[in-house]
This record gives C-alpha cells, sequence and structure tokens, in this order.
C-alpha cells in the first residue's frame, strides 16, 4: 500500500488545537546534503583551512582573564593545585568537544549548535538555542570591548592619561559611562567581518600569535626565575591542596568557562575545505593548545609566588614584579590587550551565521540570510550584529550581565550532547519535502503501492496454480508463499525496531530527567534533608538505569548513513554524552538565581517572536514527511535541488 506520508502542518488557532503547536516544536530539518542547497541565497566562501580554525578556536578561547582567574582562583579554590584545576576543566571541555566534532563533521553547514538541534531534537528546541545564542554574542562581544580601554591605560600611565577619543566618558544628565574605545573597536572588527573570512581570520591569527607569544614568554621567563629562586610557591607546609580535593573541584568549575570558544570553530563549518578531517582537528588541536598554555602558566605563577599572597588583579604582573621585573608587566598587558580583540572576533564571527542559518530556516526576516556576492559572507547580519554590540558597548556596563554569557554556551553544549544520542540511538526517519514535490511524491508511493499488489497476487497465484492439484487438497496447506513470507518477517522486524526507538527515545529522556534531578538536589543546601537526599538517589537512579539501557540495546544502523560520512565519531556512547550532560547541567543550575531571572526575560520575549512569526514562516510550515529510505528516489523522480 506505499509508504506512510505525513505532513506537520498545523496551527494553534481554534480549529488547529493544541496538537498543531506541538508538532510544529518538533518538526525536524534535513541534514545537509548534496539536494539541499539553499535557493536564491549565495553560498559562504569555502576558504578555511585547518590553520584558520585553530588561529579562530585559540584565539576566541584564550581570552584576558586567564591574566586575573589564575590569581583569583588559587587564593580562593586551588592553591598550588591550580594546574589540576584546569586540567580537569580541559578534561570537562573534552566532553563538550567530541560531541561538537562528530556533528559538525556529519552536518558541516552554518549555525552550529542551533543547526544541530533542529536536526535532532526539533524546532522548537532549535529556536531557543539560536535565540539563547544570539544574547550570548551579543553581550560577549559587548563585554569584551568595554575591557579593552583600561588595559590600554596601563600604558598610558593610568585612566586619566588616556586620549580623550579613547577614554571613558561620563555623561552627569544621563548618568551614563560612555566608552568610545570599545564602541571603536566593535566597528573596525565588524568591517574586518565583512571583508571576507580569509582576511578577517588572517587578522586574527596574527593577533591570536601575539597573545601565545606573551604566554610563552610567561612560561619561558617565569621557569628562569623558579628554578633560580628555588619555586617558593610549593614550598608551603599546607601541601599541594590547602583547600582540600573540593576546593580544587571547585576552581575546576569556575575556570571552566575560560574554554568556552571552540565552539566558534562549528559555527564555520559551512566555509571549510575538508570539513570532515578539519573541523574535528581544528576543534581538538585547539582546545589542546589552549589547556596547555593554562596549565604551564599557571605552574609558573603558583610556583613563584604563595598563592595566599598572589594579587587579585593582576597576579602575573605581580609575580614579575617581586622578582624585579616590572617590565615584564607592559608585554603581560599587550598580550591581554592583543587576548581581548582575538575574542572580541570571536565573539562577533559566529552570530552573523547563526542568524542567517535561522533566517534560511524561515524562523527569522529573509534579510539576515542574504550573502554578499563578492565577499560571500552575509554581510547584512554582520552590519546589525557589529553596530547592536558598538551601541550596547558605548552606552552600557555590561559587567552585570557577563553571566548571561554562559548560560547560552552551557545551554548549547548540553543540547550538542542530546544530539549525540538522538543521532546514534533513534536518528530522524524521516526527510521533509515541500509541498510542491506532492505529486512527484504521490507517484513514487503508488509505485510502492502498485508494486505491493503485483508481489500480493503473484504470491496467490502460485499456491493456486495447476501444480497443485485439487485431489492433494491436504498436500495444499504445505505450499509455501515465499513473497507473503518475506513481507511479514518485515513487518515483524519493523515493530521490533520501532520499539527499540521507543525504548531509547524514553530512556534518553528519562536520563535527562535524572540530571536535572541529581544536580538540583546536590547544589540546593537549602532542600530539607529527607527531599534532598530523595531528590538525589531518584535523579541518581533514573541516570543510571539510562546508562545501563543505552548501553546495552543496539545503536541504530542508521547512523552510519546519517548526514556526511567518513568524519570524526565520539567514542565511548552513551558514557561521554552522559556525563557532558551531566557537568553542563551542574554548571547551569549554579549559574546563581538573579542570572537566570535575566536569561528568562530574554527567552520569553524569544517565545513570544516564535510563537508570532518564527512558527508561521517556518521553511517546515508545509512540509511533506516521507520516510527517509525513499528520500534517494524521490530526489531522482523530481530531478530539482531542494532546499
Amino acid at each position: 500500500m506505499g509508504f506512510l506520508v505525513d505532513s506537520h502542518k498545523g496551527g494553534c488557532g481554534v480549529g488547529g488545537g493544541g496538537g498543531g503547536c506541538f508538532r510544529s516544536l518538533i518538526r525536524r530539518k534535513q541534514v545537509d546534503s548534496v539536494h539541499s542547497k539553499a535557493p536564491g541565497h549565495h553560498r559562504l566562501a569555502k576558504e578555511l583551512s585547518i590553520l584558520h580554525l585553530i588561529a579562530i578556536g585559540v584565539g576566541s578561547t584564550i581570552g584576558a582573564g586567564v591574566y586575573i582567574l589564575v590569581g583569583t582562583v588559587a587564593r580562593e579554590h586551588s592553591g598550588p593545585a591550580l594546574f589540576i584545576s584546569f586540567l580537569v576543566a580541559g578534561i570537562a571541555a573534552a566532553l563538550s568537544a567530541f560531541c561538537y566534532a562528530e556533528l559538525a563533521s556529519r552536518c558541516p553547514s552554518a549555525g552550529s549548535a542551533y543547526h544541530y538541534s533542529y536536526i535532532c531534537v526539533g524546532e522548537g528546541v532549535a529556536w531557543l538555542i539560536g535565540w539563547a545564542l544570539i544574547l550570548e554574542y551579543t553581550i560577549g562581544g559587548s563585554a569584551v570591548a568595554r575591557g579593552i580601554s583600561p588595559n590600554l591605560a596601563l600604558f598610558f600611565g593610568g585612566q586619566d592619561n588616556l586620549p580623550t577619543f579613547l577614554a571613558r566618558q561620563h555623561i552627569p544628565g544621563l548618568d551614563v559611562v560612555v566608552d568610545p574605545c570599545a564602541a571603536v573597536l566593535v566597528l573596525v572588527v565588524t568591517g574586518l567581518l565583512c571583508v571576507g573570512i580569509k582576511e578577517s581570520t588572517l587578522a586574527q591569527a596574527i593577533v591570536t600569535s601575539i597573545n601565545v607569544c606573551a604566554m610563552l614568554f610567561i612560561i619561558i621567563a617565569g621557569t628562569y626565575l623558579g628554578f633560580k629562586t628555588g619555586w617558593a610557591g610549593y614550598e608551603l607546609p599546607t601541601g599541594y591542596f590547602p583547600f582540600g580535593v573540593d576546593g580544587m573541584l571547585a576552581g575546576s568549575a569556575t575556570v571552566f568557562f575560560a574554554y568556552i570558544g571552540f565552539d566558534s570553530v562549528a559555527s564555520t563549518a559551512e566555509e571549510v575545505k575538508n570539513p570532515q578531517r578539519d573541523l574535528p582537528l581544528g576543534i581538538g588541536l585547539s582546545l589542546s593548545i589552549c589547556c596547555s598554555l593554562y596549565m604551564l602558566v599557571s605552574v609558573v605563577i603558583v610556583g613563584l609566588v604563595p598563592y595566599y599572597a598572589m594579587d587579585p588583579d593582576t597576579p602575573i604582573s605581580s609575580a614579575f614584579s617581586v622578582h624585579g621585573m616590572q617590565w615584564a608587566a607592559y608585554l603581560i598587558t599587550a598580550g591581554a590587550v592583543m587576548a581581548l580583540c582575538s575574542t572580541l572576533m570571536g565573539s562577533m564571527l559566529p552570530q552573523p551565521r547563526i542568524l542567517m542559518a535561522m533566517a534560511r530556516d524561515g524562523l527569522l526576516p529573509s534579510f539576515f540570510s542574504d550573502v554578499n556576492r563578492s565577499t560571500q559572507v552575509p554581510v547584512k547580519s554582520t552590519l546589525v550584529t557589529g553596530f547592536g554590540a558598538a551601541v550596547l558597548s558605548f552606552f552600557m556596563d555590561v559587567s552585570q550581565l557577563a553571566g548571561m554569557v554562559s548560560v547560552g554556551t552551557l545551554l548549547a553544549f548540553t543540547m550538542v550532547a542530546i544530539s549525540v544520542l538522538i543521532l546514534r540511538y533513534v536518528p530522524p526517519d524521516e526527510v521533509p519535502f515541500p509541498s510542491s514535490l506532492q505529486e512527484t511524491i504521490d507517484s513514487v508511493s503508488l509505485r510502492y503501492s502498485s508494486q505491493d499488489v503485483y508481489e500480493e497476487k503473484a504470491a496467490i497465484h502460485a499456491g493456486t496454480s495447476k501444480d497443485s492439484k485439487l485431489p492433494l487438497l491436504g498436500k495444499a496447506k504445505t505450499i509455501e508463499y515465499p513473497l507473503l513470507v518475506k513481507q511479514e518477517a518485515q513487518s515483524n522486524f519493523v515493530l521490533n525496531e520501532g520499539k527499540r526507538r521507543e525504548i531509547a527515545g524514553w530512556t534518553i529522556a528519562a536520563t535527562c530527567i535524572g540530571a536535572v534531578l541529581l544536580t538540583y538536589a546536590a547544589s540546593d543546601l537549602s532542600l530539607p534533608s529527607p527531599l534532598r537526599f530523595t531528590t538525589c538517589g531518584v535523579g541518581g537512579a533514573l541516570l543510571l538505569s539510562g546508562l545501563i539501557v543505552l548501553t546495552c540495546i543496539e545503536q541504530d544502523d542508521a547512523r552510519h548513513s546519517f548526514g556526511h560520512s567518513g568524519g570524526f565519531i565520539c567514542p565511548f556512547v552513551p558514557l561521554l554524552p552522559i556525563v557532558c550532560i551531566l557537568v553542563n547541567i551542574y554548571l547551569l543550575i549554579n549559574l546563581g538565581a538573579a542570572t537566570w531571572t535575566r536569561v528568562s526575560v530574554w527567552l520569553i520575549v524569544g517565545v513570544l517572536v516564535y510563537v508570532f512569526y518564527g512558527r508561521k514562516h517556518s521553511s517546515l510550515l508545509d512540509a511533506v514527511y516521507v520516510p527517509a529510505t525513499h528520500a534517494d528516489e524521490i530526489y531522482r523522480s523530481s530531478g530539482e535541488s531542494l532546499a
């Protein structure tokens, strides 16, 4: 009778009911393929190699925070074990990096976590991830830009000696401190990004190289001073763990955010020459370089000065000044300024591409999806985001909003890990087609229907042929119908496969719920002890049972052909993604109520935008879903290149 054809079209009005709303939230788009080219839009330029990706990854990750973070974390949490805190945090970040590497190589298109969520989870979750990432990159870029002028002031002998066009100015009537230097730098970076991806990445590589050279100077010169003075920071009666293992782990949770930035590499997937090879290598090498530099710097600085004597504001410069190298402060400050400039580029690079991806899918106006013919970058999206970040950095002190940056990143990390589990156990088995191909879909379905009827008639005719003589009616029962048996066996297989997918889907959901319950109960000390321990037990049981079930059942065979094959495969599934989900949810819950209150306002605005615009203009609004096994035949029959 052919194959099942479905449509996810539905409304939220009186006639549509609530089912249409829900189905619009879970509709999923097709993974990238040769068939899914965006019509009417120019493609982004494929210019990036693995060296470009490393420059983007390292430049986006190593910010000026590390120049301050080592002092704060060593004094309050880790002590001499600071380098172990960086190592543990690096391992935790590597869990997300493994998940990103597989999805980036399988689905090499612009949009990063938004794109992966749309393919694996659904439109509603993808929209929230994209909306949260817009907030992250806007506030992140503005906060970084506002931090450049105080560092530049060190070269001029203080904030008061800065030139007028660079110094912050207070406007009495509005009670606002404006930062022209921040706004100018944002506009300069915006113009650079509009020139072309290769040119902007080259500039970021130069700036990043200067920053890395400054860190190498800290490591080499600091090692020389350490051996010369006897590593006073490690000769302490309190040992290497003055705050205990708990303090070291608390330090790891703090320095984890120093690794945020490698996901910028995934946002450029569409512009990479060889994404299956270069994207995983770019993500992995970037994270490895950052982790190595962080650990070496922390080993040196903690050894030069006892952790309790560190200056919390300028720990590295102060450590060198104690040993008579005051001039090193200028090199370190230059490295910090270059780190901020590089991080600013890394913050502003992904956002236009996420806006472009959302506009391609119809969730935002098509204005954002335009790609310039000559530069092959989304110039309009880049200008809009650059202007918005410049205004924000000029007028607002966004330091209080800095915590909101982490929400978007951690939500993206969590959803990418969930997407890996979905891809392995319940990959999408339907492909959306535009309603304009309804006739082609019907003809292919009719062809299968006719073939099924013909096979059934052939089987029945074989049982009533003249080889089966009437006097031998008793023997007629032994006549076999191979085609019918084959179809029956196939139906049983499909039924078993359906049960496996259902079990896997509910298990993934239960595992995520268990992670939320466990981390919330472990973090909220205000809960009554019985309730807290009960919640921890339930969450831990769900988490552990989910891990056991997913380990025992087989992964879906369709994972081998999902997306672009031949790329990186995430190891230790399901253990690695589940641990990744647990770590990221723990960090999300511990961001604080004030941060979540601010983020909730932004997310509510995003829900309203989606309900009144995105849902009604989605490219999947009139899509017709057919089984993935018949997709290639429909493409061949249509002879068209589809979005």
